[in-house]
C-alpha cells in the first residue's frame, strides 16, 4: 500500500514537473509515457491538493509570484530595447523586441490561467479596469493641461504616445487689458 502511494506521488510529481515547464497534457503524456487521461487526473489531483494544503499554497504563491516578477523584468528590459531601437532608427530590432514582449505576455497569461489564477472573465475584467484607469489618467492630464498652458504642449505630446491619437492643442490667445 505504501509503495503504491509512493509510486502514485512519484508519477504525479513527474506530471506536475512537466506542467510547470509549460507542457500541456498531450505533451506530458508523450514525455512520461502515461496515458493522457492519467495525466489529466494527476493534474486535477495535484491542483486539489495544492488548493487544500496551506503550505503548498504558500509555496505555489511564492513560485508564481517569482515567475510573474521575472516576466515583468523581461518585459521591462524588452521595452528598453524598443525605446533604444526607436531612437536609433533600428526598425527590425524594434519589431523583434515588440514580438518578444507579446510572446512573454502570452506566456505569462498562460501560466496564470494554467494554474487557475486567471480565467477568461478575470482577464477581461483586468483589461477593462486597466482601460478605465487609463481613461481617468488621460482625463486628469487633459484637465491639468487646460489649467497650465505653459506645460500644455508637452502633456498633449506625451498623451499622444499613450493613446495613439494626436491630442489637439488649444491655442489660447491672451488679451492685453489696458
Amino acid at each position: 500500500m505504501e509503495i503504491e502511494l509512493s509510486d502514485h506521488f512519484d508519477r504525479m510529481n513527474k506530471v506536475v514537473e512537466e506542467l510547470l515547464k509549460g507542457s500541456n497534457p498531450t505533451q506530458i503524456s508523450s514525455l512520461t509515457g502515461f496515458k493522457r487521461a492519467e495525466v489529466v487526473e494527476y493534474i486535477d489531483e495535484w491542483k486539489a491538493v495544492v488548493r487544500n494544503d496551506s503550505t503548498s499554497r504558500e509555496r505555489a504563491k511564492e513560485a508564481v509570484s517569482g515567475a510573474d516578477q521575472h516576466y515583468a523584468m523581461l518585459i521591462k528590459e524588452a521595452w528598453k530595447t524598443v525605446d533604444d531601437a526607436d531612437q536609433q532608427g533600428q526598425l527590425n530590432v524594434k519589431a523583434t523586441a515588440l514580438k518578444l514582449i507579446a510572446d512573454i505576455e502570452t506566456k505569462r497569461i498562460a501560466m496564470l490561467q494554467q494554474i487557475g489564477l486567471l480565467d477568461n472573465q478575470e482577464i477581461a475584467d483586468q483589461i477593462a479596469e486597466t482601460e478605465r484607469k487609463q481613461d481617468v489618467l488621460v482625463s486628469i492630464l487633459r484637465d491639468v493641461a487646460k489649467d497650465y498652458p505653459d506645460i500644455r504642449r508637452e502633456i498633449m505630446k506625451r498623451l499622444s504616445q499613450i493613446t495613439g491619437v494626436v491630442e489637439p492643442i488649444e491655442i489660447i490667445e491672451s488679451k492685453n487689458v489696458i
